[in-house]
């Protein structure tokens, strides 16, 4: 493979893929966070109890060369953009796709957006990376106001500094990440509210509406010195139509996540799991679900609905554009899962979650 076309694929190697690419740890401290010792921080870095680290950039080069990455069309149908209401009141719960893990969730008065990235690449460069496959399924100044943004992880498909300084500037969200994040979010706008929780903490924001932070098995990194720095990170939001459980990424680890999150919070309304980039498996497995693990979580939740994520808009990994809602459905099919329960959205699309009834 060509330097320039390596540099494209990989975004100049830089921890674009989620799990996919590996930095080193060259930094003798933490530049994100300091804090004291836990069951998952050992005074430097974050770590997975238990689980297994992402490959280094030997496996990476392994994969990179392999030959195996399918092709996405050059070409792919119109999007039509979402128009979304200025406010969904009470109980009823309204989804709508922005395009990979980007998502507008409107209940109970309150509109929420996750991992916002409207950038055209998933990448530290303008010239270089992953490039956005479908345009935005909302255009950016079709946004709703936005009182809350979630940032689950400091990957540059998931955290995009240019987006979130738009946002500050347009908007003045009140964003809500794990441990660190909020040091390289403050550096691109210095948002007046910021909310930073560890795994295990729990902020009320009034009007039933509570956010919990929880594990996910994942990793971090932005550069070559800064490999799991910074926390990653599931939410369960508390709303007063249900519950929300929200996953930017992960991989299954044996479903012990999905297990803990019904076992500490119960019945939930709608689970958001991600369903792509996971392909080649020896390589993505650890830190990327496939839609059948997906699945499996879902049932583990026993949520009522679920919506998957993450797929058919950056091309980060080997799969195909269709591979992963296709693998979907094969995947409910198996599982004795009807399709309305769970819908993997593509850009411009909602989803009207319907009132879980116990």
């Amino acid at each position: 493979m060509k330097r320039r076309q390596f540099l494209k694929r990989t975004g100049l190697g830089l921890a674009v893929a989620g799990g996919g690419l590996a930095a080193g740890n060259a930094m003798a401290g933490n530049r994100y966070y300091s804090g004291p010792v836990s069951d998952h921080f050992d005074g430097k870095i974050f770590f997975n109890p238990g689980g297994k680290e992402p490959r280094g950039v030997l496996d990476l080069l392994r994969w990179q060369f392999d030959g195996k990455r399918t092709a996405w069309p050059t070409s792919l149908p119109p999007v039509t953009p979402a128009k979304p209401e200025r406010r969904i009141e009470g109980n009823r719960l309204v989804v709508t796709m922005v395009g990979h893990a980007t998502m507008l969730i409107q209940t109970a008065g309150l509109n929420i957006l996750t991992d916002p990235v409207w950038s055209e690449r998933a990448s530290p460069v303008s010239f270089a990376g992953p490039k956005r496959a479908t345009p935005p399924g909302i255009t950016f100044d079709a946004l709703p106001p936005i009182d809350i943004v979630i940032v689950t992880h400091n990957h540059y498909d998931h955290l995009d500094v240019a987006t979130l300084k738009r946002l500050g500037q347009s908007h003045a969200p009140r964003v809500i990440t794990p441990l660190g994040n909020d040091t390289i979010i403050h550096d691109a706008h210095p948002f007046n509210n910021t909310v930073v929780m560890d795994w295990g903490d729990r902020v009320d924001l009034g009007n039933g509406i509570v956010f919990h932070c929880e594990p996910c098995h994942h990793w971090s990194a932005r550069g070559m010195g800064d490999r799991r720095m910074a926390l990653w990170a599931a939410f369960l939001i508390e709303t007063p139509g249900g519950k929300i459980y929200h996953i930017g990424d992960t991989g299954f680890a044996e479903g012990q996540n999905y297990h803990a999150i019904r076992q500490k919070h119960g019945d939930i309304r709608l689970a958001i799991l991600p369903i792509g980039a996971y392909e080649p498996r020896w390589f993505m497995k650890a830190q990327h679900q496939d839609p059948a693990e997906a699945i499996e979580g879902f049932r583990l939740t026993a949520a009522a609905f679920g919506i998957g994520h993450h797929f058919g808009t950056f091309q980060l990994t080997n799969e195909g554009i269709d591979a992963p809602p296709q693998a979907l459905v094969h995947a409910m099919r198996a599982a004795g899962i009807a399709e309305n329960r769970f819908q993997g959205l593509r850009p411009g699309q909602q989803f009207d979650v319907p009132l879980a009834v116990s």
